[in-house]
């Protein structure tokens, strides 16, 4: 099975999630995806505890296509240095992967 990954990033709008959602799966780099939130955050941000609010986005897509999906991500993100993380689909239904691999086939 080619590696498949699930690979998640945040907003802080749900208008920004769902646009970077739409960017992704337009541009072949995920086959779907979803936005949840909102959620509530707290992080380290310039040596200072912040509070928030954020809205997750989760893509599935192949390995091949993540440094092209992070590239993606980071150019068109407003923040600067936005998280985007990805964890591997160890299994999955045979007409789920090829369904993956197909709609993320560049071309």
């Amino acid at each position: 099975m080619p590696r498949l990954l699930l690979v998640s990033t945040t907003a802080g709008s749900r208008d920004q999630a769902a646009e970077m959602l739409r960017s992704v799966v337009r541009a072949k780099l995920a086959a779907g995806g979803q936005v949840f939130g909102p959620a509530m955050s707290a992080f380290w941000h310039k040596g200072e505890y912040g509070e928030g609010e954020e809205w997750q986005v989760f893509f599935k897509t192949t390995a091949d296509r993540f440094p092209e999906l992070q590239e993606h991500i980071v150019e068109r993100h407003p923040w600067q240095r936005p998280e985007v993380t990805a964890v591997e689909i160890t299994a999955g239904s045979p007409p789920y992967v090829e369904w993956v691999i197909r709609a993320t086939s560049p071309g």
